[in-house]
């Protein structure tokens, strides 16, 4: 690799808001807001929307968020272009 072109990589603690979790990794992102972690350092802080720990895929729960009706409206401009199944 060369050198000084590359981010710096340090931990950052991510917190998934959707389920109220917290993960520490190494990131090159950066924050201005910090947390306090169980071992007494202090880490930059992330607040995502979706990980691992709210996903659907990840917990096995499905949920559809249909905001304002799009599906429906999708299928009202569009139409069902596959067939129902018996």
């Amino acid at each position: 690799m060369r050198p000084r072109i590359h981010p710096e990589s340090r931990q950052v603690a991510f917190r998934d808001r959707a389920a109220n979790a917290l993960f520490l990794t190494r990131s090159t992102a950066t924050s201005a807001r910090t947390i306090e972690w169980e071992d007494g350092n202090t880490y930059p802080l992330i607040d995502v929307d979706i990980s691992s720990a709210s996903h659907p895929f990840y917990t096995g729960t499905s949920r559809v968020v249909d905001t304002a009706g799009r599906v429906e409206r999708f299928e009202r401009r569009y139409g069902r272009t596959a067939p129902a199944r018996p």
